[in-house]
């Protein structure tokens, strides 16, 4: 059998972790360490310390665009958590034309995200389909302004993204539904459990694991919605760009020959904190017991290791007094012997006189 060259394992990982450090961790660090320079396009970039952030806190455009971005993850995730897995019961079942129904839930999620967003703006425009319905059943006197109200306008973004990512967190939850064992299902119905309570005592525990990575996965997406709000303000970030969420202030800030990048770049790392949150917190719940271990076991060993240090310093202490009481007896030895001797001298000299 021919022998394998020591350098062919890293000949072939070479293409990936170079394609991961040009295109990842590189743009990466080069965005972390513009964050502290004031670099635009056509000038060298110069330091300027957390001048960036400093002047993002006191940017309104900022407060408009956290506060989108919030608003947008505190209704989204909880939409897209729970709605996916109702869906998804729906369709568990194998029923005649199943695939049908399942096919034409997940239809959106391959539908391209600008042209479906185009056809919102048809909707919900002052012209469009829905102003039309309502003005047509009488309950409006004139056009409802989806797209000119700030709230309105996340809102109709917010039902966009809620509808095109249902099929996908529904594929999800299917995956997940089909480890729940239906003996489970069996036993407490036979208790006199209903549906409601199956659900929320078989079903949401069963799949507790794919939830948590659904809600973080859509926690990240709403951090970083840029497409819905974008072509259904036709850029503008709604009235004032109050509208606007981070990633889009982001490409606002940095775009153009006089675009401030440095201060684009602050906002993409505050972004990216913001994001690592809800990464951390899932990590401390999906590791929470191996994390409390770990600490116990380092406390343990603190405390193995204060236990053999006092030990050896009592060990020491009783060294050092039995050398003590040792030292003691020789010097008392020799005294008594040094006493001895002179009475004998004494002895001996009486004797001569």
């Amino acid at each position: 059998m021919r022998r394998q060259r020591w350098y062919v394992p890293y000949l072939l990982l070479a293409p990936g972790v170079i394609w991961v450090f040009v295109f990842a961790i590189w743009p990466f660090l080069n965005t972390v360490a513009l964050a502290f320079t004031d670099a635009r396009p056509l000038r060298p970039a110069e330091f300027v310390g957390l001048a960036n952030f400093e002047k993002m806190f006191q940017d309104d455009r900022f407060g408009y665009a956290l506060t989108t971005s919030l608003v947008y993850v505190v209704v989204c995730v909880p939409l897209l958590t729970f709605l996916p897995l109702l869906l998804a019961l729906l369709v568990h079942n194998k029923v005649p034309a199943i695939g049908f129904f399942r096919t034409t839930f997940y239809f959106p999620v391959i539908a391209s995200a600008v042209v479906v967003a185009i056809v919102w703006e048809f909707l919900f425009s002052g012209s469009g389909t829905i102003n039309s319905a309502l003005s047509f059943f009488g309950l409006i006197d004139r056009p409802i302004e989806f797209l000119s109200d700030r709230w309105l306008l996340i809102g109709c973004a917010i039902g966009l993204t809620v509808w095109k990512g249902l099929g996908y967190y529904m594929v999800v939850y299917l995956a997940a539904l089909g480890s729940v064992g239906r003996e489970l299902h069996e036993a407490a119905a036979m208790d006199g459990a209903g549906r409601w309570r199956r659900f929320w005592s078989v079903t949401v525990p069963g799949v507790r694991g794919p939830m948590m990575l659904v809600s973080v996965l859509v926690c990240v997406g709403a951090m970083r919605v840029f497409t819905e709000l974008y072509v259904l303000s036709n850029g503008s970030g709604g009235p004032g760009g109050r509208a606007m969420s981070m990633v889009m202030l982001i490409q606002s800030m940095g775009k153009g020959l006089n675009g401030q990048v440095g201060y684009a770049s602050a906002i993409s790392l505050v972004l990216f904190l913001l994001t690592l949150v809800p990464l951390l917190i899932v990590a401390l719940v999906n590791n929470g017991d191996t994390i409390k271990e770990m600490l116990s076991n380092r406390r343990a060993a603190k405390a193995a290791r204060v236990d053999r240090a006092a030990t050896a310093e009592e060990a020491a202490r009783v060294d050092r007094a039995a050398s003590a009481d040792e030292a003691a007896g020789v010097d008392r030895a020799a005294s008594a012997e040094a006493s001895a001797r002179v009475d004998r001298a004494a002895k001996a000299e009486e004797a001569l006189r």
